[in-house]
């Protein structure tokens, strides 16, 4: 698609709650706030002609490798929130995208994001084959307090849970959605930890796609470290840091 007359580097999109991204306390789930952050992402991409069906006229998608998100609050259900977002770098097959997220004009949360550009054929990386120089990049201009870090995957854990990559699991790059493994290690948590929002902040990394029937294990260490292996090679790691 062309670009949109509506397109601006520095984008704004409002979302309503509702009651089907809520946990039973009434808040924001932590993966429908992580779904929220990346479809304001979308709709940018879009209006700025990066959208899915344009890179895939190049056999392209853009595809998360980290991301850290920092939460002050959640949004409860019929709130209304804006989203804002804008590009950090965009340079060969790499982007750095950071989003926040504002309740009656006070930011809640903070993201910075990292994407890479995967050829949806040969499975591999390569550089973007659309142009971007409509796009101004915010080099200084941050939404996270910190920077994303490479996580540690060779700390010593236990094995919590075993798992069998199904359909609902995968989206329209045909790999496990972003979310799904949040969510999987979410759901391995106490429940007051949810119910409660006693987590502050969230840093993972994709490693390696996981597929249709794939047969998966979840380890933890008890204290907020998460990976997601496949024969023994680490797919996700997760880093979650309680209030």
């Amino acid at each position: 698609m062309p670009i949109s007359p509506n397109f601006t580097s520095l984008y704004s999109h409002e979302w309503e709650i509702n009651f089907t991204q809520c946990a039973p306390n009434g808040f924001l789930k932590y993966v429908d706030l992580c779904n929220l952050l990346q479809l304001t992402a979308a709709e940018h991409s879009i209006l700025g002609g990066l959208s899915f069906n344009d890179m895939q006229q190049h056999h392209q998608a853009w595809v998360l490798s980290r991301i850290r998100v920092e939460i002050e609050t959640l949004p409860k259900w019929m709130d209304k929130v804006t989203v804002k977002t804008w590009i950090e770098l965009l340079d060969g097959n790499k982007s750095i995208r950071n989003i926040e997220m504002y309740l009656d004009g006070k930011k809640i949360v903070g993201a910075t994001t990292y994407w890479a550009v995967l050829n949806t054929k040969l499975r591999k990386s390569e550089p973007l084959a659309l142009p971007h120089e409509h796009f101004e990049k915010y080099v200084d201009r941050k939404a996270t307090s910190q920077r994303f870090m490479r996580i540690n995957v060779l700390q010593e854990t236990e094995k919590i849970a075993d798992r069998t990559v199904v359909l609902s699991d995968l989206d329209i790059v045909n790999h496990v959605n972003n979310t799904k493994y949040l969510e999987w290690c979410l759901d391995t948590l106490n429940p007051k930890t949810i119910l409660k929002q006693e987590i502050k902040n969230l840093e993972m990394n994709f490693l390696r796609e996981l597929n249709w029937n794939d047969k998966v294990e979840l380890h933890s260490d008890d204290k907020g470290f998460f990976t997601v292996t496949k024969d023994e090679k680490v797919c996700f790691a997760l880093v979650l840091e309680r209030k």
